[in-house]
């Protein structure tokens, strides 16, 4: 295949280029001889070429090369000046780089008014103003993107294919143009082709990982749709009877004016068709979703309240025919999602006040909360804001619609979307029914109210919705008062899956800072050490964890729960050595070293060598070990706690926490800090070797070597970096 013209003379312009670069670097040589070629090839290549009888004719103007012989020179003896040359040379690039700008402004200009075209539809007048800015600049990977978009919305994609081609051209690594040049090819069915186009954006920036992970399941949908649609065909053509059944059913099904009954009847025969992957094409094939929903008696009975028997089973029928047909199925599920009934008639259903209706729709919705797939399909296609409140109702209830609910919820919630969409709502109508929830909780299923809690509590991993409860001293009110139904006063727990359910959802409210949690501190503090003496091992967890979060909001509720013992109680947490409670408790005590002189001392009390504490530092999770170093500085300002430490390894360990690795930079401050302290309280701890802390095979004495810098002013002291202003260091949230 020849070279295009474009490409060929490209080529040219570049070998001419170099042959000008080697002439000018001659001709600047320092030996003679060089300089003498340079100028002979020069004058040649300045002179009138000879035809073949040897007449002189004017040279040929080649518009691809740089100007030879710019305008200015009078005679050639001047051309032939190497410094008369190079200026011609640096003006021609100038000029060259001055159109350049000019004509990019201009690409720029009619890239926007394509535009323009293209966000109001008029598809063709885009490809036309970016067909314009190519003529400015060529080499504009934008302008090909974007017309690449228009030919798709035109189907012309094979044109936007050989767009997307010149855009990776001129930029290699332009994903824009391997997205739609995947969407081109999947538009013409070539999924392969499709595939590689995304594979090749995730070796370029894998942060496009989910787009990539989306685009490759539609592949996948579009290429199963096309088999399962040729497996039906192949079915209709050999006359099989179900695919016969199918479509007589559905000419039935379409008959104008006929009795409630009679359309239930032909449904219920229809589903009893419809048991696998190829009959629920052939529905889809034939057109079933619309003969369904075109059908006026069908729609009166959806859009209407149920008057009679008749049209309660003819509405139950047709839900349970939409289960049929979409389980599994996942183009049976975009269609009748996507259909405009069905988009408004569903969420009626689902708030319907007939129970048999409502039982149905919410299996019909669940079928599609299972998959992923089917998740995106609800929040993208119907109006979610009001299920939160709808489903949460539900609750009160005692048939099996209070668990379906729940189900159906609890597979939403993993959607960030759907959360999006619970905000709207929340504050103004499903706060005050979880509330409502919570104050009768004695006529309510046990196992239903805890995971509505719990729901409650995964929904507050959205920023928006935890501030918004966070807030709502109502919430709070309500939980309180719940754990005072739970846990009586002779210890008894009742509900204890609601009641650990309820504190789970406190501490993830509390992570948050809010002024009704201050002034609520102190009843909280209260509840949590109550609850210490639970026998149940998680709620006693959760309670130190709830306990964590609340005593640095208020001062003094952490002096008023250092008063009481808290103390005491989490260091016999910490010596029964739970992993998560262990983790809670050395907050806390954190948490109370930092405001409570009070709280130094009953530590160093109860752990005189602060073994526990030395334990904790060992502990692979940095929380745990940054706060258990952080404890240890503030304890180190007790007199004669340093002198108890002096035959303890505290020097290595503390070391060891300061110079390992950690994504949290304040384990290694805290620890640092708290050797810092060590040494200048006790100079004797400074001669302590460094046992277990080897370089090149031998033990070393700590040293600077070992130091890592804290971020802030700092000063050597008998070699160990240390700041120059007293730093508390920080506790860490667990």
């Amino acid at each position: 295949m020849s070279m295009p013209r474009d490409e060929r003379e490209l080529q040219a312009f570049l070998r001419n280029v170099d042959e000008v670069a080697d002439l000018i670097q001659g001709l600047n040589s320092t030996d003679p001889a060089i300089q003498e070629k340079a100028i002979a090839d020069t004058e040649k290549r300045l002179g009138a070429t000879s035809d073949k009888d040897g007449a002189k004719q004017k040279p040929k103007l080649d518009r691809t090369l740089i100007n030879t012989r710019p305008p200015g020179l009078s005679s050639q003896e001047e051309m032939m000046n190497p410094e008369s040359f190079l200026a011609a040379l640096e003006k021609d690039a100038h000029d060259r780089a001055r159109r350049r700008k000019e004509n990019e402004a201009l690409a720029n200009a009619l890239k926007g008014k394509g535009n323009d075209a293209f966000s109001k539809g008029d598809y063709a007048l885009a490809v036309q103003k970016y067909t314009e800015g190519l003529t400015k600049q060529k080499d504009m990977p934008a302008l090909y993107t974007n017309r690449a978009q228009a030919y798709i919305k035109l189907q012309k994609y094979k044109k936007a294919i050989h767009d997307c081609s010149w855009a990776l051209r001129c930029d290699e690594k332009c994903t824009k143009a391997l997205f739609h040049m995947g969407k081109a090819y999947l538009a013409k069915k070539q999924f392969q082709q499709s595939r590689e186009c995304y594979l090749r954006i995730l070796e370029i920036d894998p942060q496009k990982e989910k787009l990539c992970k989306d685009c490759m399941n539609e592949i996948d949908l579009e290429e199963k749709r096309l088999q399962e649609e040729e497996r039906a065909a192949e079915e209709c053509k050999s006359g099989k009877p179900t695919a016969t059944s199918v479509n007589v059913l559905l000419r039935k099904l379409s008959e104008p004016d006929q009795n409630p009954l009679h359309y239930a009847g032909g449904i219920r025969l229809l589903i009893n068709m419809i048991q696998d992957c190829t009959a629920q094409t052939l529905f889809r094939t034939n057109g079933g979703f619309s003969v369904i929903s075109d059908n006026k008696v069908i729609e009166r009975v959806l859009s209407a309240k149920i008057n009679s028997p008749a049209e309660l089973e003819l509405a139950c029928s047709l839900l349970l025919l939409w289960q049929a047909v979409c389980k599994g199925n996942e183009e049976n599920q975009r269609l009748l999602l996507t259909h405009p009934d069905v988009n408004v008639q569903l969420p009626a259903l689902l708030l319907s006040e007939v129970p048999e209706i409502q039982e149905q729709c919410m299996a019909l919705l669940s079928l599609y909360a299972e998959t992923e797939h089917g998740r995106v399909l609800l929040v993208r296609h119907l109006n979610t804001t009001k299920w939160l409140q709808t489903l949460m109702s539900l609750a009160k209830v005692s048939d099996s619609r209070a668990a379906s609910a729940m189900n159906l919820l609890t597979h939403l919630i993993v959607e960030e979307n759907f959360k999006i969409q619970c905000r709207i709502k929340l504050s103004t109508e499903a706060l005050p029914i979880f509330t409502q929830l919570l104050g009768s909780s004695k006529t309510l299923n046990e196992v239903i109210l805890s995971r509505c809690i719990a729901i409650m509590g995964d929904l507050c991993s959205d920023m928006v919705i935890r501030m918004q409860m966070t807030e709502n001293q109502e919430c709070w009110q309500a939980c309180l008062g719940f754990v005072n139904e739970c846990w009586t006063k002779d210890s008894i727990t009742r509900y204890p899956e609601c009641l650990y359910a309820v504190l789970g959802l406190m501490m993830n409210l509390s992570l948050a800072h809010s002024s009704v949690i201050e002034d609520l501190a102190g009843e909280i503090s209260e509840k949590c050490i109550s609850l210490f003496n639970s026998l149940d091992g998680r709620i006693i967890t959760r309670a130190v964890g709830l306990l964590s979060h609340i005593l640095p909001a208020n001062l003094v509720v952490l002096e008023e729960a250092v008063k009481q013992g808290v103390v005491r109680k989490m260091i016999r947490f910490l010596k029964a050595g739970g992993q998560t409670t262990s983790g809670y408790a050395v907050k806390v005590l954190a948490s109370c070293a930092k405001s409570s002189r009070q709280a130094q001392k009953q530590i160093v009390k109860l752990d005189k060598k602060c073994s526990l504490l030395l334990k904790l530092l060992s502990w692979p999770n940095e929380v745990v070990a940054g706060n258990a170093a952080f404890c240890l500085g503030k304890c180190l300002e007790v007199p004669g706690t340093t002198t108890n430490l002096l035959d303890t390894d505290v020097v290595r360990i503390l070391l060891r926490v300061t110079t390992r690795d950690a994504q949290k930079t304040s384990v290694q401050e805290n620890a640092a800090i708290a050797l810092g302290k060590l040494c200048a309280a006790d100079a004797r701890q400074a001669r302590q070797p460094a046992a277990g802390v080897e370089r090149n095979g031998s033990p070393q004495c700590f040293c600077r070597e070992y130091a890592r810098p804290l971020g802030c002013q700092q000063m050597f002291w008998r070699g160990f970096l240390l700041p120059a202003t007293h730093l508390g260091g920080i506790v860490l949230s667990f």
